[in-house]
């Protein structure tokens, strides 16, 4: 059965950090928004680690007090390497801004719902179970057309279309605009503990990021006393699974002696286990005349730096001022476009860099004994803080640290062929993996 057509300004698709973002900002400047989530809140979805840069988006959202009553302050980083006793210990305040000096681990299903309901307060109208079938483009908007879980089919005609469908990727399919990366490629076995042992102090809620022989593990301790723990491995790894997802998870979690001991006491939620494929891509573009692709809809990188929830939340605020070019002041658009294409690549550019050399010996020496030499470390850290727009400053900082690591590794040139060499075995594609999305444990 098909309802009548009903018209709005601006149709989001997906309701999570991003959508819900962009729709309380469009909503405020009086706009018709409607976003449609598929599924219903709360929601399960992985990444609770937040950044500072996430701070200053919540307060002009106006629901940082409601995020800081469900989370657990955040610091800093510690980095386990796999062969060392020594432990490296970061803090965000050592950036080019002190004030950037802590963020929140939240449980994702909580965070998600805040921002969504906060949406429908602002005056979008919020629309839950309904599953987006087409878009269709002309030159005077788009027609969208969604189904609901009683097979009820809505279509909406709107003027703009925002794309924040997450790993969907609606219009990026529908453009054949998606292209998965390269140089990345992995997966996830993740779940979630209690009791299991934590840093002490103010420390008790950073992030931990342990090194082992297949890829890094997360340890992301929770407000309510559980912790999230994930191992992020090269998909040959989890490809090569002959036993239950449960025992294989621990089989990893055994090859980390750190984490191992910090688990021995603990109890896995639910006696369950999670898997995810883990495959970087990006749209070749992000905005169009009438659409604009945010969050994970136009890029996802590898989770290492916990930079997902920032860089949606951040494009959706970018996104808002193009939708508003767009709807009032066309003739600028084009200007616009241009603009926020180049700023859209800036954090996914700056973090993959990273990313891609994260295992890389070189790279984990200069993370454990990081040096401020050419303020190379204050640079680092207000990337990890998503200080990431902060001016030249930071720039030229940034561009230190690289230039001490290509001088380090020219220096030990055959160290680097040898992790040049293993990359590229590591990043080899292996086809699908079973479930690609969510293979719950056996």
């Amino acid at each position: 059965m098909e309802a009548s057509r009903q018209d709005c300004d601006v149709l989001v698709i997906g309701g999570g950090p991003a959508g819900s973002t962009v729709s309380t900002l469009l909503a405020r400047q009086g706009r018709r928004v409607v976003m449609l989530e598929k599924d219903h809140h709360p929601r399960f979805h992985i990444g609770e680690s937040l950044l500072p840069g996430n701070v200053d988006l919540f307060e002009k959202l106006g629901v940082r007090e409601e995020v800081d009553r469900i989370g657990m302050p955040k610091f800093g980083i510690e980095f386990v390497p796999p062969d060392l006793d020594y432990r490296s210990y970061v803090d965000f305040s050592e950036g080019w801004n002190p004030r950037k000096d802590s963020a929140w681990q939240v449980r994702r299903s909580e965070l998600d719902e805040l921002l969504f309901r906060n949406a429908a307060r602002q005056g979008a109208v919020t629309l839950e179970g309904a599953r987006v079938r087409q878009v269709d483009f002309d030159d005077a908007g788009a027609t969208v057309q969604a189904t609901l879980e009683d097979g009820t089919r809505r279509t909406w005609r709107t003027r703009f279309v925002v794309d924040a469908s997450g790993r969907d990727t609606v219009l990026a399919n529908k453009l054949k605009s998606k292209q998965k990366n390269p140089d990345h490629n992995s997966t996830a076995l993740f779940g979630h503990f209690r009791n299991a042992r934590r840093l002490e102090g103010k420390r008790e809620g950073n992030i931990s990021i342990c090194w082992f022989e297949h890829g890094w593990f997360w340890f992301i301790p929770l407000a309510d006393g559980t912790t999230s723990v994930g191992a992020v491995c090269w998909a040959y790894y989890l490809k090569a699974r002959d036993k239950p997802l449960k025992d294989y998870f621990f089989d990893t979690i055994a090859m980390c002696p750190e984490l191992h001991d910090r688990l021995k006491d603990a109890t896995l939620v639910d006696d369950m286990v999670h898997a995810t494929g883990n495959f970087s891509y990006s749209s070749t573009h992000a905005t169009g005349e009438r659409y604009l692709m945010v969050g994970d809809a136009f890029t996802f990188i590898d989770p290492m730096f916990s930079s997902g929830v920032f860089l949606a939340m951040q494009s959706a605020f970018d996104g808002a001022r193009l939708v508003e070019t767009a709807l009032d002041r066309p003739a600028d658009l084009p200007a616009a476009r241009k603009a926020l294409e180049k700023r859209m690549r800036v954090g996914p550019r700056d973090y993959s860099w990273f990313i891609y050399r994260v295992t890389n010996p070189t790279i984990r020496d200069m993370f454990m004994h990081p040096n401020n030499l050419f303020k190379a470390k204050q640079g680092l850290m207000s990337l990890l803080a998503a200080d990431i727009h902060h001016g030249p400053s930071y720039r030229r900082s940034l561009f230190m640290f690289k230039v001490l690591y290509y001088f380090i590794s020219v220096i030990n040139w055959r160290r680097t062929i040898g992790g040049w060499k293993r990359h590229r075995f590591n990043i080899r594609d292996m086809g699908p993996l079973r479930g690609e999305s969510i293979l719950k444990g056996e």
